[in-house]
């Protein structure tokens, strides 16, 4: 089943509905507070980068869903991986690391946001060598990209009010 695309169109279906909600609720709550987020280089990072997660899920669920040939999807979800891992990890040393003592230091070091990357790069290279895992490696990608983004979401949010 992790090599036939026709069994993960509903979890592509599925995984743009969370996503696209995800992004509009995002959306939402920058423009509340745009005028903040316009002047701190951090937060618009941070801002960006929960927007690249969401939106990773978004784009894995449209290649699922698309009728196109296997070697394509697996072709694609690698390019996904590299682009969306490079803007990551540009966004996350735009952000920098918050000075602040506790918890929430180290939500912000640990979000899962290179890991997203990484398992959607397996999910591309195993589907394409039809061993491994293949569109399996999908659903780990999906989650930490949706956690990850709802943890940053939650971490600049919490400091454009805080």
């Amino acid at each position: 089943m992790g090599y036939a695309t026709a069994m993960w169109l509903s979890f592509g279906e599925a995984l743009a509905a969370v996503g696209g909600a995800l992004t509009g609720l995002l959306f939402v709550a920058v423009s509340v507070k745009s005028n903040v987020l316009a002047a701190s280089l951090g937060l618009r990072s941070r801002a960006a980068q929960t927007l690249v997660l969401f939106l990773t899920s978004v784009l894995i669920a449209v290649l699922l869903v698309a009728p196109q040939p296997a070697a394509a999807l697996g072709w694609e979800l690698l390019a996904v991986a590299l682009v969306t891992g490079t803007a990551l990890f540009i966004l996350d040393r735009r952000a920098g690391h918050s000075s602040d003592q506790g918890w929430a230091r180290y939500i912000e070091r640990f979000t899962p946001n290179t890991i997203t990357a990484a398992l959607v790069a397996v999910a591309g290279l195993t589907f394409l060598l039809k061993a491994g895992g293949g569109l399996y490696w999908l659903i780990p990608a999906s989650v930490a990209g949706l956690v990850g983004g709802v943890v940053n979401a939650w971490l600049f949010l919490v400091r454009l009010t805080g």
